[in-house]
């Protein structure tokens, strides 16, 4: 049977296919180079995360020749000196220098002094056979002598006397007096202020888990379990420590800027039905250094919702530094203030030319906050005006002008960047607020180190009996208070004084009070 087909006909038709064919393979190609991409990138990220340095000061190269401004200064870590604070830094850095290479570690001037002499066992000359007369004394070495702490068993007597005289006298009311023993912290307990402040100061300031201490306890002659222990610290927590937690929540609601950031946690028995392995979390929140004492307040919740932000900072007006996380928004009479220390991160992870320029665009932004760390609210927003700001509209401007797209690092890195314009310009308007929310991430790190070795709450009430101790810790320790100083006058004072009735007596057991400062101040 003869074709009615003409040759070219077959011809176009062979052509269209193969055309089509190319163009699919094209296609499936470029898909594949993107994937490729990708998943170079996500090696590339895990290996640095497992292998690489941890450090985000940048080891690059300016596109004229200049390192980052941050590259081997140690200032970038230490905070800022005053010109007059130069001189005296310098000569006690030079001091502690040459002191140290002779001996690393020394004691404070408050150790108690023990001295050992040691003679010779012959006193009689080898020559003569005469008594031989001390005429130097030399010291050849200092060591350090540790007494372990000692258990004692207190037990308080309440005496009763009654007048003889009176009891004789038919018609005069028999005359008795009592002495009165202090409340305890806790009633019917054999716990006493010092037992709870070391229990409380060994979990949270030196992160050693309740059932640790249980061996360390024995070993002084108090015998216990874990289960006695975590029930003293919520006990503590609720009946003591959380009016004060409450007082400082009222007074960190009334500044104009604050610090917050999240992490999570695991709490076993949960109230929402959740399973044990679901992440609770810690909130916490830091006022500034520049709105007066500095207040850290720490809240345990079942999520990381907009709604717990809101229990948190109830009836708060201002400004929240934070970063990035959703939740951050849509609050009424709140203002967000996004951290550039967060966008340097993403523009360091793009470790590319393009990532180098946007590092060094972040650098000189940190190098002009702490040049005016010093200086006051009005006077850092004017510098920040005029240097700051033009830098900042440059650096929007390079990234809206470069074709950053697609699913890498640089291109994650000017999607975070843009998406927060609005939010990342606010420190230009209020001097009070802070270019960064290192402070918050400084604050939560206690509570990060802590879970590695807590592991879990058991309960909700636990979970939030550490958030109120934390709170106390992190705020003395931000006021320059011994903690556990601090905790022994509170639980040696507070159980004897009225302060639910009369609330105000707290303002003088607040870290920064003339009362505390005076008695508990490192």
């Amino acid at each position: 049977m003869i074709s009615l087909e003409k040759p070219s006909t077959t011809n176009d038709k062979v052509v269209q296919s193969l055309e089509e064919q190319l163009a699919f393979f094209k296609q499936q190609n470029s898909d594949l180079t993107k994937q490729i991409e990708v998943l170079t990138e996500q090696i590339r990220q895990l290996t640095k995360a497992l292998y690489g340095s941890k450090s985000e000061k940048s080891k690059y190269q300016a596109p004229d020749g200049q390192v980052s401004l941050f590259e081997d200064d140690p200032s970038f870590n230490d905070s800022e000196q005053t010109e007059e604070q130069s001189t005296e830094t310098i000569r006690y850095a030079v001091t502690r220098k040459s002191t140290n290479r002779k001996r690393n570690d020394v004691f404070l001037g408050h150790i108690e002094v023990e001295e050992v002499h040691h003679h010779p066992a012959d006193l009689a000359c080898d020559c003569c056979q005469k008594h031989m007369v001390a005429f130097s004394t030399v010291l050849v070495r200092e060591e350090a002598k540790f007494i372990p702490a000692k258990m004692k068993r207190v037990q308080h007597f309440e005496h009763v006397y009654e007048c003889k005289a009176c009891k004789k006298d038919v018609l005069q009311k028999a005359q008795i007096k009592r002495g009165k023993a202090p409340q305890g912290a806790i009633q019917r307990s054999i716990a006493g202020p010092t037992v709870l402040a070391k229990l409380i100061y060994d979990k949270f300031v030196q992160y050693l888990p309740l059932y640790r201490q249980v061996n360390e306890w024995s070993r002084y002659g108090l015998l216990t379990n874990d289960k006695n222990l975590s029930n003293w610290v919520i006990r503590v927590a609720e009946d003591w420590l959380r009016p004060l937690y409450d007082l400082m929540q009222q007074l960190l609601t009334a500044k104009s800027v604050l610090h917050i950031d999240e992490t999570y946690a695991q709490i076993l028995n949960r109230s929402d039905g959740r399973p044990a392995q679901s992440n609770a979390y810690n909130w916490v929140c830091r006022t500034v250094a520049s709105e007066g004492p500095i207040l850290v307040l720490f809240k345990s919740a079942l999520s990381r919702g907009r709604a717990i932000l809101a229990d948190l900072i109830r009836g708060f007006k201002g400004t929240v530094i934070c970063d990035g996380y959703a939740a951050y928004a849509e609050l009424p009479e709140v203002q967000f203030a996004n951290c550039w220390a967060h966008v340097r991160r993403y523009w360091l992870k793009a470790e590319s030319k393009n990532g180098q320029i946007g590092v060094q665009y972040c650098d000189r932004l940190f190098q002009i906050e702490r040049r005016i760390k010093n200086l006051s609210a009005d006077e850092r927003v004017k510098i920040r005006q005029e240097e700051a700001k033009p830098l900042i509209l440059e650096f929007f401007d390079w990234i809206d002008r470069s074709p950053f797209f697609g699913k890498n690092a640089i291109a994650k890195a000017a999607e975070y960047t843009l998406n927060r314009k609005q939010a990342l310009m606010v420190f230009l308007e209020n001097g009070h607020v802070l270019i960064d929310n290192n402070p918050a991430e400084n604050a939560i790190r206690p509570n990060v180190i802590g879970r590695k070795n807590w592991l879990f709450s058991v309960s909700e009430a636990g979970a939030q009996a550490n958030a109120i101790c934390l709170s106390l810790a992190e705020t003395a320790k931000a006021n320059g208070i011994d903690f556990y100083q601090y905790l022994m006058k509170l639980l040696t004072e507070l159980p004897n004084l009225p302060i639910h009735q009369q609330p105000e007596i707290l303002q003088q057991y607040l870290p920064w009070s003339e009362n505390i400062q005076a008695t508990c101040a490192k």
